[in-house]
């Protein structure tokens, strides 16, 4: 028996191989471990992405010391079938001569941690004949359990079309799609009377142009009178002196945010002097230093964001973390706070392809998740989802038309139930009619047209094929188009209608 950091460790021959490996994020493993052990572990494994999770580098290990006819089982956080974390995880192994005998996809863990597992056995080489998975939806433990027999099991360990094989296209990449800003303490923020009231006695309007309307998800969906329940102090742009110009906003984000930036960035600079002395070689992080440097600005205030939709009347947000596909307009004068995923776009027809079953149904199979809940990925779920190619303008405005009717559709029905819009929206997963689930399938059908898919195709293995078809297309240089409205609409102002949550 040994003991100590068993993946810097030899391992003894052996004709199988199971255990709960440690897990941690990365910037938590950092915290705890400090930044020399990052560094070694690093060092270690080049070919790990150092975002992936601390139990992905025991699947690599593991699945290294088999023998051809070994197996192993190892349970690991549900983000190993996920983003890069799979890629140097169960990615790895069935491009390196493993297959997946049987797996559980998602598990509420039965003990003290709060966490959600993957439970993954393999063997390195070929297993044939049926293989199991199992599943469990939603948070509570023992609850939604379900389990599916298929013949093969992909790294995303799902039981339908495997779409970890898609590519992210160029065209997307050069889009619009951003996460949300980012305030980073609570310093910048002001309840929303408050600063209705400092811009209504300000006749000069200069306060206006720093304080702004900041909306969260759950204002959006959560209320049934959707709308900003905060305003955000955004000195984007401005230098130390120019921000002191609005003096009493200045003020107050000094009095709050500068010592606690100050402080860690102290501590920082203590925990690097440490590592370095450790390990003269060790990356340290610089993150709070950087924040210190521009203290008066938000941590992350999407600058090439807030460009886009400063174009705009307008533009499509939804729910970073969300189990319902809820897509809205809000007015470009509200900032989106870092719980919403911004699309930069003002047309109907962008948002009924973004709001459709077809992207619903590839936003879960390549997202990441929080628990259980699905996270909308920009490198993973949008620039990979390939948008129609040859829509007829019949089929744009058929999109926009039926995008348009199932927004009116949604609010008459919150407001006359007096529900938000997430309780509507739970409305859907219960058995019987409603005129918002006809809405839905009517944009749905609309959607599908303008790809030219089958109603009875196979939504996701009709994506992933055109994904590749497209990414060999861009290979080429030819055009692929992504969102927006197409080139040949001309009457372009007739699909940008007016309804969007303003302040």
């Amino acid at each position: 028996m040994k003991q100590g950091d068993a993946l810097h460790l030899s391992w003894p021959s052996v004709d199988a191989i199971i255990g709960n490996p440690p897990y941690q994020s990365k910037n938590k493993r950092q915290g705890e471990m400090g930044a020399s052990f990052e560094y070694e572990l690093r060092k270690q494994y080049p070919d790990v992405d150092g975002r992936a999770d601390y139990c992905v580098y025991w699947f690599r290990k593991a699945h290294d010391l088999l023998k051809s006819g070994d197996r192993a089982g190892l349970v690991g956080t549900n983000t190993i079938r996920q983003n890069y974390s799979r890629e140097a995880s169960l990615d790895y192994i069935v491009n390196t001569g493993g297959t997946i005998t049987e797996a559980v996809s998602n598990l509420v863990w039965p003990g003290e941690a709060v966490v959600h597992v993957s439970i993954v056995n393999w063997i390195k080489g070929e297993a044939p004949g049926p293989k199991q998975i199992f599943f469990q939806e939603g948070n509570k433990p023992g609850v939604g359990e379900h389990k599916a027999t298929v013949k093969y099991i992909g790294p995303s360990l799902s039981a339908g079309e495997d779409v970890t094989r898609a590519r992210s296209l160029r065209a997307n990449r050069l889009a619009n799609c951003y996460q949300g800003q980012t305030h980073g303490h609570k310093g910048f923020l002001v309840k929303a009377a408050e600063a209705r009231a400092m811009i209504w006695s300000d006749k000069s309007g200069h306060i206006a142009e720093v304080l702004h309307p900041y909306l969260i998800a759950n204002d959006l969906i959560g209320k049934k009178i959707p709308k900003p329940q905060r305003y955000v102090v955004d000195f984007q742009g401005l230098s130390l002196l120019e921000a002191q110009e609005y003096a009493s906003l200045f003020a107050n984000v000094e009095s709050k945010v500068l010592p606690t930036r100050e402080a860690a960035a102290l501590r920082e600079t203590k925990r690097n002097k440490t590592a370095l002395e450790k390990n003269p070689g060790t990356k340290v992080n610089k993150h709070h230093a950087n924040f210190l440097k521009n203290w008066w600005q938000l941590s992350y205030s999407r600058e090439d964001m807030m460009a886009e939709v400063r174009k705009l009347s307008r533009f499509i947000v939804c729910g970073r973390v969300t189990k319902r596909p809820i897509f809205a307009f809000i007015g470009s004068a509200i900032r989106p706070n870092d719980a919403l995923q911004v699309f930069a776009y003002e047309d109907d027809y962008s948002f009924g392809i973004l709001q459709s079953d077809v992207h619903w149904q590839w936003f879960t199979a390549r997202c990441s998740t929080l628990k259980s809940d699905p996270r909308y990925t920009s490198n993973t779920v949008w620039d990979s989802f390939p948008w129609p190619q040859m829509p007829t303008k019949g089929a744009v405005k058929q999109v926009a038309d039926a995008a348009v009717s199932l927004r009116n559709i949604r609010t008459q029905l919150a407001s006359k139930h007096k529900l938000s819009l997430r309780q509507l929206y739970r409305s859907l997963e219960l058995p019987g009619e409603s005129p918002l689930k006809d809405a839905h399938a009517a944009l749905n059908e609309a959607v599908r047209s303008a790809y030219g898919m089958k109603a009875e195709s196979d939504a996701l293995a009709f994506l992933l094929a055109l994904n590749i078809e497209l990414s060999e297309a861009e290979k080429k240089g030819e055009m692929v188009r992504s969102a927006g409205l197409p080139e040949f609409i001309t009457d372009r102002a007739s699909f940008v209608t007016d309804d969007a949550l303003t302040a």
